[in-house]
């Protein structure tokens, strides 16, 4: 089944890279079919969508976080990277990836647990 797990530092320093990676198993990320995305949810607030890559490598990125934001990917690793630059403690949040598919987006059918980045020096 299908399985994404998001990994990285628990703390990050004000002007430094945020960098997260999710590793999917159960499916490939090269597959047509869907958008990868990062997502997170500050305390207290709503999700707040960050961005995705697709199956070509081409991305998508929230205009709020445009200048600021790049997600990568290895296919021969099955993952995907956000790097999230110069990060302040508006930042602080929980960051998720998930899938979507890309022919009814309005499904984000798997999700992985979660994990929080606090920017704090």
């Amino acid at each position: 089944h299908v399985q994404l797990q998001e990994s990285g530092p628990g703390l990050v320093k004000p002007s430094q890279t945020l960098s997260l990676t999710c590793a999917v198993s159960g499916t490939s990320i090269a597959t047509n079919s869907y958008y990868w995305n990062w997502i997170r949810q500050p305390p207290g607030k709503g999700l707040e969508w960050i961005g995705y890559i697709q199956n070509s490598g081409s991305t998508n990125y929230s205009p709020s976080l445009k200048s600021r934001t790049s997600i990568s990917r290895d296919t021969t690793k099955n993952q995907f990277t956000l790097q999230l630059d110069s990060v302040t403690p508006e930042d602080t949040a929980v960051y998720f990836c998930a899938r979507q598919n890309r022919y009814r987006p309005h499904e984000y059918d798997y999700w992985g647990q979660g994990t929080q980045v606090t920017v704090s020096s």
